[in-house]
């Protein structure tokens, strides 16, 4: 039996969405309002350089200081450690 480990990622963040920002990123969380937090549908986007297409993992709209604000997670799930592992980013778009 396989589990989908990314898969199991992306619901836990979707479920705990904040709390997941409160750890990782305390000053932004403390902007978001709460009850503008929306998922929205998985995405495609072709990569231009390597010519392949992919899915978004999760794409959030939130209000942020009273502005909206999009963040993009992507989730990269590892069996091993690698020292030589670049370390991942969020990044939101204002």
């Amino acid at each position: 039996m396989s589990i989908d480990h990314d898969q199991n990622f992306k619901e836990l963040i979707s479920t705990f969405f904040l709390e997941f920002l409160e750890l990782f990123l305390p000053e932004i969380a403390r902007t978001i309002d709460p009850d503008s937090i929306s998922f929205l549908q998985q995405e495609y986007f072709a990569d231009l350089i390597e010519g392949e297409e992919k899915v978004i993992d999760l794409l959030v709209e939130v209000k942020r200081s009273g502005q909206d604000t999009t963040f993009l997670i992507h989730i990269e799930a590892q069996a091993t450690s690698r020292s030589n592992f670049n370390r991942r980013m969020f990044h939101y778009f204002d």
